[in-house]
This record gives C-alpha cells, sequence and structure tokens, in this order.
C-alpha cells in the first residue's frame, strides 16, 4: 500500500483529533459506534462533520450520511460527505490507479475538513466477495487523512478465545499499517464473557480496549427497517409503530383457532392480504390481555383488504401496529423479510436511546476526550447545551416524579430518559392503568415505580405533614388527607419529604395546578425574594436565557432585580456566562416614564446587590442582540450586542417574545424553569413535545444535584 505526498499547501490540514471508525469484519455493528461518538463530539464541539470515503450511489443517499443529514443537519450537500461512490472506486482500481483513488478521497475530505474543527469519518462497508482487504484500505485512507482510528470488531457467536485472537490479528495489523488508534471497541459481546475478556484486553497498553453487551433489541430489525428493504407499501403505521422490533416472523396460513396458538410477542405476521379473518385476527390479539403484542402485518400478493374490513380498520383511528403490503408471494416475502438487517434511522428515538443508553454505559467517553490530541472551543450551542446536560444529570442520577403517569407524552420521554439511564423515575397514577398503557405503546420503561397516590401508605404521612405546615391557613387534616389524592400535591410532598428529588408536571394540567403546591409547600430559597421563571431558548447556534415569561404578571423594581439575579444564578448553573440585558421600550436615558424608571431602578437595584455581574440597562431588544445597534445606542456596554441573558419588565412583554422569537426563528424553548424555589418543581406547556419534556425533566435533575451540593 502506497501513501499520497501532499502537495504543498499554505492550509495546515494536520487534525489528528479527527476520528476513523472502520468496520474490523462484517456486521461489527459500527453504527451505533457512530452515534455514541458524534452525540459526543457534537455536545463538546458544536458543529460536526461527517465524511465517508466510498458509498454505493451518487443517486441513492448512504444510510449512515442519512442519519447523520437528518439528526445533526451538518448543513452541506450529499457529494460533499462523501469521497467516491463505489463504481467510481471499482474504475480506478480496474485502472491500477489506486493513488488516484486515495487523491480523490483525499480532496474531498480536505474540502470538508475546512468547514469543522473536528470531523468523524466512517469507513466503506463490508460487500460480499470483497471482504479481504477492506479493513487495509480504510486503514490507509485513515492514515493519509491524519485521522486517529477507531477499529470495531463483533464479538457475537464467538468464544472468548475466539475474540482475543482476532483482537491480536488486529493490533498485528495496525502495527503493520503504522496506525494511530484512538481505541478500539469489541461489540455484542455476551455478558457471561464480559469481565474475561476486559481483563485479558487490558493487558496490552497500546490503546484502549472497550467492551459493548449484545443487546438483543438492537440486532433485531425494526417494522420501518423490512418496509424499506422491501419497498412496501404502508397501509397504516406511523413513527412509533413502524419503530417496533421485529423478534420473529411468522407465516399465517392456518385457520384463526391454529394461527392464535402460535403467535408470539414481537412477530411479524405475513399472510396474504384477502385473508381479512388473520388480519381481525391480529387486531384483536392486540387489544387482549391474554395475548402477546405483535409487530405488525405484512401483507402479500399484491392484495388489500376487502372494503368493509378496511372502513372497520379506519374507524379504529390510529392502528396500534404498522400494517405493509409487497407485490410478491407469500414465501417471496418470508424469504425476503428473513434477510432484512438491522440498522439506525434517524426518526427512531427509542432505538437511538437503547443504542446511546448501551454504548455510554460501556465506552469511557471522558478518557475518549482526554485522548483527543486538540484542545477544541466551547461555544454554547444548542446541541453542546443537550448534550451537556444529559452528561451531567447520568453523572449523579437523580430520582423524578412526574404525577401525569399516564400520559403518552410522559410515558415515552419516562422510556428515552430509562434507556439512557439518566434518571430514576416515579409516575404517579393507578399503577394497572399505566401498565397496561406501556404495553399498549409498546414501551420499555425499566425499573420505573409507580405509586397510585389514592392508595399509597405514604398518604397520611403526608397529610400530616401538609397540615402541620398550612394548619395556620385553618387547613384540617381531613383537609389535607384529601388533597393527598390530589397527584400534583402528592408529588410535591414527596420531593419536600425527601422521597424524591425534584418534580415536573404541567403536560395536561394548568401552570397554576402544578406550581400552587410548590409555592405552599416547599417555598422559595433563603435571600430569594420571589419565585420566577427562565426559558431556555436553543436558537440556530447559541443559547439564550429569557426571564420572566411564565409567573409574575407586573413585578416592581426590587422583584425585577431579584428575577435578574436569580436568572444569572441559573445561566451560571448551566454553563451559559451571564451577560443580562434588562430590557425595556428605551435604551440608556433616551426614554422616560413609569415602565422604564421601573427598569432603571431595577438595574441600581441588582448591582448594588451584585456588582459582579455583568448587568445593563434599560436597552432594547435590538440593542442587546445586535452589535452594529449596540455600537451607536450603547458604544461603551459590555452587555449590548452579546448579551446572554434578557429581563423582561413583565409577563406580556416576556410570554409574547418568547412565543414570537420562537415560532418565528424555529427555536426550541425548553421551560418555563422555575428558579428560587428550595426544591426543584418544573412546569410543562399543555403543547409540550417529548424532546420538551425530557429536557425538562434533565434540567430538574440538575437543579436536584446542585440543590443537594449546596446543602451539603
Amino acid at each position: 500500500m502506497t501513501s499520497i505526498q501532499a502537495e504543498p499547501d499554505i492550509t495546515d490540514y494536520t487534525n489528528s483529533q479527527n476520528i476513523y471508525i472502520v468496520a474490523a469484519g462484517p456486521g461489527s455493528g459500527k453504527s451505533v459506534i457512530m452515534l455514541a461518538m458524534m452525540e459526543m463530539l457534537s455536545g463538546h464541539v458544536g458543529e460536526v462533520g461527517f465524511f465517508r470515503p466510498i458509498v454505493d450511489s451518487a443517486e441513492v443517499i448512504d444510510p449512515l450520511i442519512e442519519f447523520v443529514a437528518k439528526r445533526y443537519q451538518p448543513g452541506v450537500a450529499y457529494d460533499a460527505m462523501y469521497g467516491c461512490t463505489s463504481a467510481q472506486a471499482h474504475a480506478l482500481l480496474a485502472d491500477d490507479h489506486y493513488d488516484e483513488l486515495l487523491k480523490t478521497i483525499l480532496g474531498k475530505y480536505r474540502a470538508l475538513a475546512r468547514q469543522y474543527p473536528v470531523v468523524l469519518c466512517v469507513g466503506s462497508d463490508y460487500r460480499p466477495g470483497e471482504t479481504l482487504h477492506e479493513f487495509d484500505f480504510n486503514a490507509v485512507v485513515a492514515n493519509n487523512l491524519d485521522c486517529l482510528l477507531m477499529p470495531v470488531m463483533q464479538g457475537m457467536n464467538l468464544d472468548s478465545t475466539q475474540i482475543l485472537n482476532n483482537l491480536a490479528g488486529l493490533k498485528h495489523t495496525l502495527h503493520v499499517q503504522d496506525c494511530e488508534v484512538l481505541a478500539a471497541v469489541i461489540n455484542g459481546v455476551a455478558a457471561s464473557q464480559i469481565d474475561d475478556i476486559k481483563q485479558a484486553a487490558a493487558q496490552s497498553p497500546e490503546f484502549p480496549v472497550f467492551v459493548v453487551p449484545a443487546e438483543a433489541s438492537l440486532e433485531k430489525p425494526t417494522m420501518a427497517n423490512v418496509a424499506h428493504a422491501l419497498n412496501a407499501r404502508i397501509f397504516a403505521g406511523n413513527d412509533k409503530t413502524l419503530s417496533r422490533e421485529v423478534y420473529h416472523y411468522r407465516v399465517a396460513a392456518m385457520l384463526v383457532p391454529d394461527f392464535l396458538d402460535y403467535v408470539q410477542a414481537g412477530d411479524l405476521i405475513i399472510t396474504p392480504g384477502d385473508r381479512s379473518d388473520i388480519i381481525l385476527a391480529s387486531l384483536m390479539t392486540y387489544h387482549s390481555s391474554n395475548h402477546p403484542q405483535i409487530a405488525g402485518l405484512l401483507l402479500t400478493g399484491h392484495q388489500e383488504p376487502g372494503r368493509q374490513v378496511q372502513a372497520l380498520i379506519e374507524g379504529l383511528g390510529d392502528m396500534p401496529f404498522a400494517v405493509l403490503g409487497v407485490d410478491y408471494d407469500t414465501f417471496a416475502t418470508a424469504m425476503a423479510v428473513s434477510q432484512v438487517s438491522a440498522c439506525l434511522h434517524w426518526q427512531d428515538k427509542r432505538r437511538i436511546a437503547k443504542a446511546l443508553g448501551l454504548v455510554e454505559n460501556h465506552i469511557d467517553m471522558t478518557d475518549l476526550r482526554q485522548r483527543l490530541t486538540r484542545k477544541v472551543s466551547h461555544k454554547m450551542t444548542p446541541l453542546m447545551f443537550e448534550y451537556e446536560l444529559l452528561q451531567r444529570a447520568k453523572a449523579r442520577k437523580q430520582h423524578i416524579v412526574l404525577p401525569e403517569g399516564s400520559e403518552e407524552r410522559i410515558l415515552r420521554a419516562a422510556e428515552i430518559l430509562l434507556l439512557r439511564d439518566v434518571v430514576k423515575i416515579t409516575l404517579l397514577g393507578n399503577e394497572n392503568d399505566i401498565r397496561q398503557k406501556i404495553q399498549n405503546l409498546g414501551l420499555k420503561l425499566p425499573g420505573v415505580e409507580i405509586i397510585d397516590p389514592m392508595t399509597s401508605g405514604l398518604r397520611p404521612l403526608f397529610a400530616e405533614a401538609y397540615y402541620q405546615a398550612r394548619k395556620h391557613k385553618h387547613i384540617v387534616y381531613d383537609t389535607a388527607y384529601d388533597l393527598m389524592g390530589d397527584y400534583s400535591y402528592f408529588g410535591t410532598l414527596m420531593v419536600q419529604l425527601g422521597f424524591a428529588d425534584g418534580m415536573v408536571s404541567g403536560a395536561v394540567h394548568s401552570t397554576q395546578h402544578t406550581i400552587r403546591p410548590a409555592f405552599e409547600i416547599i417555598k422559595t430559597k433563603p435571600g430569594v425574594a420571589i419565585v420566577s421563571s427562565v426559558f431556555f431558548m436553543c436558537l440556530e447556534d447559541e443559547v439564550l436565557v429569557y426571564a420572566d415569561c411564565a409567573v409574575n404578571p407586573n413585578p416592581d423594581a426590587t422583584q425585577l432585580a431579584d428575577i435578574a439575579i436569580s436568572a444569572a444564578q441559573t445561566a451560571q448553573m448551566f454553563n451559559i456566562e451571564p451577560r443580562i440585558a434588562m430590557l425595556s421600550y428605551s435604551t440608556g436615558d433616551s426614554g422616560k416614564g413609569e415602565a422604564v424608571d421601573k427598569v432603571r431602578e431595577a438595574v441600581k437595584i441588582a448591582k448594588a446587590l451584585r456588582p459582579d455581574l455583568q448587568l445593563e440597562g434599560p436597552m432594547q431588544y435590538d440593542a442587546a442582540v445586535d452589535a452594529s445597534v449596540a455600537k451607536t445606542k450603547l458604544p461603551d456596554s459590555q452587555v449590548a450586542g452579546r448579551a446572554t441573558v434578557f429581563i423582561f419588565p413583565d409577563l406580556n412583554t416576556g410570554n409574547n417574545t418568547y412565543k414570537a422569537v420562537q415560532r418565528s426563528s424555529g427555536a426550541i424553548a425548553v421551560g418555563p424553569i422555575l428558579q428560587g424555589l428550595n426544591k426543584p418543581v418544573n412546569d410543562l406547556s399543555r403543547g409540550c413535545t417529548v424532546p420538551d419534556i425530557v429536557n425538562t425533566i434533565i434540567i430538574t435533575a440538575i437543579q436536584a444535584q446542585e440543590n443537594a451540593q449546596d446543602a451539603s
């Protein structure tokens, strides 16, 4: 193998921090490792370039490039993210132009690397009949791109001796190729072998070797994988039903009673499209607690259910599972399904969460970051913000109670957080109802706790605590006991008495219903005059803090100063440098009137209390965010043009502004996050999405961490 002699270039392309993931054999599971590395790099660097040396086609988008483009939005054209197509590579090799192939790949890579501080490369795929020199080729490409290599081995169905022999062979090849290695990963190892493999691998000091256990559900294709591989028509299905794993496929050609005897959980039922009896029986199994939940239906023979059956199905509303259709016969369909492989899809949040949870628990990302040789900047982008939140929450897991335990969005958010091992979760509600809903939705919530306030043995204890705290308000014990049947009150008492570290609610209840118990029971921190709220506004390339947009209608000057100081502390808690703009309808000394005078007074009070803060006002929003406007209106300001924390003069202004920015710019608004309480309780918007809930729970967990640290 020859190397490329790079032509002189005034730009320094040497970047040893760029990483090249390469499979050490077919079926290595490198896409899961790619996902974890993209997540880690994006969280610490911000924008990350993604590159593949060879793809199958220029017309059909490579699945890994599509995944990265959709999930991380690198913002470059498809053809900028690969070196050449498989056909181009074969043509160059056939003409004995190996160096020309490498130069083509290198030129495309350099063009991409100019745009990003870090690039993650994923090597070419193993194709039937072309596996002999695939690893060697990728090693040469990685060397010429000056990347740290990260080889991924497959350990599935191998004994420990075979795995260690393969590892020894890999190390020899890496030595021969003179590769600089970041780390190696052995993927899909049986749980019983992990400790032995780790101990044996640790004896070799060349580079760290991480061992990732097998996870059956990640090895199974989803309904979406089946639909894509067979180019199937989707008669019924959405992101949720298409994400179900297919554990078995079963041809249904018998009578219904016999068919029902064979149905297992996770089955893909393959049947001719005119078998209305099988279709209806499958629907009945889903709603029956006496039968397992199937993954979906695959109808064969270019046949569709009868008109009457279709009308019946349409009347059910959302189908509980996906229904696909193909043109070929049942036997050919079954053979094709047996060849479908599992792969990640950017919309499959459950599988992504599961994959990340698995890999992040077995690969030391902190160690990998320390091994990367070049320091990178830490601009607080939205992706970095979310990544940092997740890592902080995982570092010291907190216990969060969710009073709206039967709400679907809450359950889906809880699943993501539990699969990624971020927090401990308690759901409130009727346990049988919640368990049934979890089953019906096909969710997995490992280790979730469910408490029914109506029957819980904690109810008398909580009632007594509430009675003692509120008897000066003429509350009697019986009233307190009745209130503890309210999920918000019960959850708040869990937090107050240490049975949970924080609470998140509001997906189906009003803000008042969520926060009133906290005001009555948890109350404000010492030195805090008022409970207020912030929104984290995740714009395209930065995260800003808005306060107060949810709680206080018309704060006076003292309260406004307190909100500003609390918002600065919240920003610091989440690693956002607070540069505080006290907003009004005029900038500096130009305006007059009661409203602007209130802001001026608030600035004086806040500066007197916290002279260390970069805090200025009054100023208009444009002067706070636009450097050119700031240069004209407040030329000597340290805050104007670069503010990160925005304090609105009243709720009307703040609430309308955050919604206007959110809707017009596409920003993600995380919040409202309450600040000033002794213990964290946070409210959700009733229009919140699953990601909104996930982020709010994570933020609540971090607030709980800070509270615990302050208490110690």
